[in-house]
């Protein structure tokens, strides 16, 4: 089979991989649809992010949809044909953290497309994918584009979870890619009264408006563009720092309100500075958000009962073989959002 396969920066090949056997508790899916997320981003473009870094090849790709080709023996609740979203996550059930339920920080996590651990965990960009059953969440209704989908919206509605009571809230988030606008539909769906979106790149805004939000704010443009949310210790309740960058988030930091809380997503390799005295007088709160486990579910679900409506937001699909200008196009931030892959 035919397999995504990063060996250095800039360094994307297919691949042929040879295809498994779905074993007792596994399914075997024909992957239908893959989206580029900005991790895979950070491997092609630096070979890895932070003190992260590639040291064998490895399998991109961890937003994926497929038909079940083959059911092993004792799965039950999933059909061959049927098409499923597959969580990346698999964690151990067995650490001191997943017994404390924190399965997102698990010490054994096996998280697709992931070169943290060394031997990496290869990734699910291959036209064959053998999967755990409990992996598999039916996406009946949905197409597989939209069902590729659930795994950056379990993002953010893990970090909506750590965001705490946002019902009436005032939110900023700072960052406009797939992140970001997600962040604004979980926190719109949670009950957020306003939500200002930030960013550097004027399409990427105007999809946040499309999203929903209720003003965008370009300060590449308008650097001043946050000052009237400044006055009297700031504005808003709820930060969500989508970004990664240092500047945006003390930007952020300066327009939310005493007692605000910073959800941080953005994860941009290079470590932050924090204004520790802003955030101390204004007693803020700061909570790192990262990954998600039982939200991949809860996403699906919102997407099939169509309270979340992701397709706005794919705008190109490439075909299998056109990868890496697929991987090209996603760079290009005035004019991708989500770029997936059809691999059927």
């Amino acid at each position: 089979m035919k397999s995504i396969v990063i060996h250095a920066a800039k360094d994307l090949r297919i691949e042929d991989r040879s295809v498994e056997e779905p074993g007792p508790g596994q399914v075997l899916l024909r992957l239908a649809a893959g989206g580029i997320c900005g991790s895979d981003l950070h491997y092609y473009n630096h070979g890895g992010f932070g003190t992260v870094r590639l040291k064998e090849p490895m399998i991109l790709g961890h937003e994926v949809s497929g038909l079940i080709e083959k059911i092993g023996s004792g799965v039950s609740g999933l059909e061959p044909g049927q098409l499923v979203a597959v969580s990346p996550s698999r964690p151990c059930y067995s650490c001191r953290y997943c017994r404390e339920g924190m399965h997102n920080q698990c010490l054994n996590m096996r998280f697709y497309g992931s070169a943290m651990p060394f031997p990496h965990i290869q990734g699910a960009f291959r036209e064959m994918l053998v999967a755990d059953a409990p992996q598999c969440v039916p996406a009946d209704g949905l197409s597989a584009g939209e069902a590729a989908m659930a795994e950056p919206l379990a993002v953010c509605l893990h970090a909506t979870r750590r965001a705490g009571e946002m019902l009436g809230k005032r939110v900023l988030v700072t960052g406009c890619g797939p992140i970001g606008l997600l962040s604004i539909l979980s926190a719109r769906r949670a009950g957020a009264a306003e939500i200002v979106a930030v960013d550097l790149a004027d399409f990427t805004l105007s999809m946040a408006l499309q999203a929903g939000a209720d003003k965008a704010i370009n300060t590449r443009t308008d650097p001043e563009g946050l000052a009237p949310y400044l006055a009297d210790k700031g504005t808003f309740d709820i930060l969500y720092e989508c970004s990664g960058a240092a500047a945006a988030l003390a930007q952020g930091i300066a327009a939310t309100r005493p007692r605000g809380t910073i959800v941080q997503l953005g994860l941009g390799g290079a470590e932050m500075a924090l204004p520790m005295s802003t955030v101390t007088a204004k007693e803020l709160s700061i909570n790192g958000s990262f990954r998600f486990h039982p939200e991949f579910a809860v996403g699906v679900g919102l997407m099939r009962k169509k309270l979340i409506d992701v397709k706005p937001l794919i705008t190109h699909t490439v075909a299998f073989d056109e990868a890496l200008s697929g991987f090209e196009l996603a760079n290009d931030r005035s004019r991708a959002m989500k770029v997936q892959i059809a691999f059927a």
